[in-house]
């Protein structure tokens, strides 16, 4: 079995990751369940400038588009909101799972800003999922000191620090038993060596699917094989059974209450 914990649809300068390329892909790359944000509530774009105000969308706007295509399809597929941190806070639509960016936001994950957010994942015993990486607000710290504060929410670091060696966000992961990390854009070594450091139970397996289209499992934006490949392959070698099980799959049942 495979969830992927980090999927997405949605029109943004840039991209145009639409809903048939997603089904396409879990089943030809037979992914159980995806959970998928919306990329259209991005605040900023890849550059950090704000996106054009005629262009963004109201995030419940954005949710209802969501909820719709994930009703369709729930025997597979679950939802992450994408909030729009910086302009936007939630309201009484924001009942299901929560996941901020501070890259596309530039809100740092510990600002006093989201206690709102937090007060409401508490309550509802919610996971927070958070990009990590790429700018100061995004940086795994952040998200660390976010986590700490709030000791009875948990948080996932995706990315684990994009573009870095990841060495930061492997050291706070074992700090925080409410800390995970995911595998998006994440070296096959770096997960490695989080589990023989912290155990099975800390990371999930993510993928940022179909930023690099229908075939992102199988290629990149080059043409090179994808890094998904070595998780699908080459990963199951090099760790125990039991823990390929718990990252490919148990752990996301468990942080996220999956019922598959």
């Amino acid at each position: 079995m495979i969830i992927d914990t980090h999927a997405h649809i949605g029109h943004m300068i840039g991209f145009n990751l639409k809903e048939k390329d997603l089904l396409y892909s879990i089943d030809k790359y037979s992914i159980d369940f995806s959970l998928i944000s919306n990329i259209e509530c991005a605040e900023n774009d890849h550059k950090g400038r704000p996106i054009p105000k005629f262009l963004q969308k109201k995030q419940n706007k954005v949710l209802k588009k969501t909820v719709k295509f994930v009703r369709e399809h729930s025997d597979r597929l679950g939802i992450l909101i994408w909030l729009k941190i910086r302009q936007e806070l939630p309201d009484d639509e924001f009942t299901t799972l929560k996941e901020g960016d501070p890259f596309h936001s530039r809100v740092a994950p510990d600002d006093e800003k989201l206690e709102p957010v937090y007060k409401i994942a508490e309550k509802d015993n919610l996971p927070v999922v958070s990009h990590t990486g790429g700018c100061e607000e995004a940086r795994s710290i952040h998200l660390y000191n976010a986590a700490k504060t709030h000791p009875n929410i948990k948080f996932v670091m995706v990315h684990m620090d994009l573009g870095s060696d990841n060495s930061e966000a492997l050291e706070l992961l074992g700090k925080l038993d409410n800390l995970y990390g995911d595998t998006t854009w994440v070296p096959i070594s770096t997960t490695e060596t989080a589990i023989k450091k912290y155990g099975g139970d800390k990371m999930l397996f993510g993928s940022d699917n179909t930023i690099d289209g229908r075939d992102t499992f199988l290629y990149n934006r080059t043409g090179d094989r994808s890094l998904y490949q070595q998780y699908f392959n080459e990963l199951k070698t090099r760790i125990s059974p039991e823990d390929y099980e718990k990252l490919m799959y148990k752990n996301a049942k468990k942080v996220f209450d999956i019922k598959i």
